[in-house]
């Protein structure tokens, strides 16, 4: 579904790439289309300055893009129906005495979050938890793991011997 989701996207804005960025941007930050054509992050409506601000395009690409979504029952149902992840716990980890796990993964990414929490639950750390960066929307997708406690530093050889992850930070 994803890629057939990218793919369709590409398709419908190949030629206008501030389009492509405002539907990226869309779906990085969880934003929906209501019926009205209004943005939406959960039940907050989002301005077509601050989305433009943030897909680093012209306020006229914001318009233009939700019009062709709307025309498109396929592209509609994926707009309409997206929502926000919810809170992230990596930027105040540190605050709650948490550990981040942060792993970069390459193209094969398939088992990565079995494998990495695997070896996690191994030394006996709870998982609060774990998010991924889209494969197809990022270069270089990042893994966070957040656990109960700092994961101590033994554990990155473990990690980088798991096929498709090319790098790894703990902290």
């Amino acid at each position: 579904m994803m890629i057939k989701m990218w793919e369709k996207i590409n398709e419908k804005f190949k030629k206008y790439p501030a389009r492509i960025r405002v539907a990226e941007k869309m779906i990085e930050l969880g934003l929906s289309l209501n019926e009205n054509g209004k943005i939406y992050c959960g039940n907050l409506k989002i301005s077509d300055k601050a989305l433009a601000t943030a897909a680093n395009v012209d306020r006229r690409a914001i318009k233009s893009t939700i019009d062709i979504i709307k025309e498109d029952d396929e592209l509609y149902n994926i707009f309409s129906n997206i929502i926000p992840a919810g809170t992230l716990l990596k930027n105040i980890a540190k605050n709650l005495n948490l550990g981040v796990v942060e792993i970069e993964v390459g193209p094969q990414s398939e088992g990565i979050l079995a494998a990495t929490t695997n070896l996690i639950s191994k030394k006996g750390i709870g998982i609060r938890q774990a998010y991924a960066e889209d494969t197809e929307l990022q270069k270089t997708p990042i893994l966070t793991i957040i656990t109960e406690e700092p994961v101590s530093g033994d554990l990155i050889n473990e990690f980088l011997k798991i096929k498709g992850v090319t790098r790894v930070s703990i902290y």
